[in-house]
């Protein structure tokens, strides 16, 4: 019986999860909108959002200590608890962008706007793919699905330094929008960050898996 009563508190840990997933991404989403359309009533619902999370973040933390302390799981177990702890911190961090990415649109209230020569909204469609290919690699315990989410991070990468690239290009050539061109570059970081993260619960996933810690492998092979 107690055993039993482990998986259940496990799967409600899961549960718990996947429903701050879900605000993440939803906060990311209405961000990503309230900058590509200027709605600054957007901008308070994200941050009504990004409470919820921390809040749940707060609650996540504490049912997996608790079973850490109480429980003392042993091997699949005791890491699928420590990647939904990291997996956790991650979540938190998206809201955080997503929030960051709602300020910037809060501070270009007077500003024009205008269309840039970059594609912001393919970019975050990107972002939005590997958050949910991550937390579907999660729900399903697939370890090759979460590899697909690394291998979807250097497309990001390479997006967000094209748009830093022409966006100095451009306040070099037209000062006047410099105001809009920095914040592009802004919101071009914070999505490249937040792939960042999907990254990470990609990670987090295998290590559950497979008990491989993929951190920085890729990198170590590149430099090789």
């Amino acid at each position: 019986m107690p055993r039993i009563n482990f998986h259940q508190q496990l799967a409600a840990l899961k549960d718990k999860l996947l429903a701050m997933a879900a605000l993440s991404q939803q906060a990311l989403s209405l961000a990503l909108e309230s900058y590509l359309t200027r709605n600054v009533s957007l901008c308070e619902h994200v941050k009504e959002i990004e409470e919820a999370i921390n809040a749940a973040e707060r609650d996540v933390d504490e049912l997996a200590y608790d079973l850490l302390a109480k429980e003392q799981p042993m091997a699949i177990d005791l890491r699928f608890i420590l990647a939904v702890i990291k997996i956790n911190g991650d979540l938190e961090r998206i809201g955080d962008q997503a929030s960051n990415i709602a300020q910037r649109v809060q501070s270009l209230t007077d500003v024009p706007l205008i269309e840039l020569p970059i594609d912001i909204p393919d970019m975050g469609e990107k972002v939005g793919i590997m958050i949910r290919t991550a937390l579907q690699a999660l729900l399903e315990a697939d370890a090759r699905l979460a590899e697909k989410v690394l291998a979807m991070d250097d497309e990001v990468d390479d997006m967000n330094r094209d748009v830093q690239a022409e966006m100095v290009q451009l306040m070099q050539q037209q000062p006047e929008i410099s105001a809009q061109a920095l914040n592009a570059i802004i919101v071009s970081r914070n999505l490249e960050r937040s792939a960042d993260h999907a990254t990470n619960i990609a990670e987090d996933v295998i290590f559950w898996v497979r008990g491989s810690d993929v951190r920085h492998k890729q990198s170590l092979s590149a430099a090789e």
